[in-house]
């Protein structure tokens, strides 16, 4: 382990996925920020809080910050990266997983008959990644090495659950690669990569798969564990090859083929092998 502990922030970690991954990158000795708008138990549907995550990712073996901050809200992103500057000197890892997720995403219908708030995937989802990456690039561009990540999935590339979760996954993609045109513009060390997470299984998936076992239930025998893309972030971290990988979009679970991973002594399927679906090669133009 190095002689100072990788700075990481993980957006949108009270619970689900983001709080798998800052766990898991506790666990492998990393100093974990993480940030979320709960951090009072019963201020949410589902349990979790970011206090509860920090001490966990603390307990882990990492140690664990909570900072309260609604992405939707770029001054307090600001404040959130002053902080982490002021306190750290830097940032080795963003991971930006916020998003806003209603329960409505998986009821039946066409776009025009679900509420109109699903329409916060790309309101809220959309801009809190592009600012938080917007405010973590000045920090990383002065280091010899930084990582940001976008969790995305293959709906970026065929339907899925409606309009607007495609138009949130697809943009996680395409900013993973043209932000890469930029750091390799301004020659900095920085890799910006997309990762497609696998069906997580998470509280609100297992109250989904709970509602309707006929429509649901074989995603059990599949899902990734919260922690899962967590430790593929730390193992792209430290891939000596970490710069030639940025831009690119990667399916999770091939990733962790490459990098030995294995998810709770499982391999997860790649969408490739159960979907046919395969990552969109974005064309070489580039037009400044």
């Amino acid at each position: 382990m190095p002689d100072r502990l990788p700075v990481v922030l993980v957006t949108g970690a009270s619970r689900g996925a983001g709080k798998g991954i800052a766990i898991a990158l506790g666990a492998h000795g990393c100093t974990v920020y993480v940030t979320g708008r709960s951090n009072v138990s019963g201020d949410h549907p589902l349990h979790g809080t970011i206090s509860e995550t920090a001490d966990a990712v603390t307990q882990a073996g990492g140690k664990g910050v909570a900072v309260v901050c609604d992405h939707s809200d770029d001054t307090q992103v600001a404040a959130l990266f002053a902080q982490i500057e002021a306190e750290q000197g830097r940032l080795d890892v963003l991971v930006n997983n916020a998003a806003a997720v209603h329960d409505e995403l998986t009821m039946p219908g066409n776009f025009w008959e679900k509420p109109l708030k699903l329409a916060d995937m790309i309101d809220v989802g959309i801009p809190s990644s592009y600012v938080a990456s917007r405010y973590a690039a000045p920090i990383m561009a002065k280091q010899d090495k930084a990582l940001i990540v976008f969790t995305s999935a293959s709906g970026a590339v065929h339907y899925s659950l409606g309009a607007a979760y495609g138009a949130h996954k697809a943009s996680l993609d395409k900013m993973a690669h043209d932000m890469t045109v930029d750091f390799a513009h301004a020659e900095c060390k920085v890799a910006s990569v997309s990762i497609w997470m696998g069906a997580v299984l998470t509280e609100r998936l297992k109250m989904v798969i709970a509602s309707d076992r006929e429509k649901f239930g074989g995603l059990e025998g599949i899902s990734e564990n919260p922690g899962f893309t967590g430790d593929l972030i730390w193992g792209l971290f430290n891939d000596p090859e970490l710069i030639e990988k940025s831009g690119k979009t990667f399916i999770g679970a091939e990733l962790a083929q490459e990098y030995g991973v294995n998810d709770q002594g499982r391999q997860p399927p790649s969408y490739r092998q159960t979907q046919g679906a395969a990552p969109f090669a974005y064309l070489p133009t580039i037009i400044r």
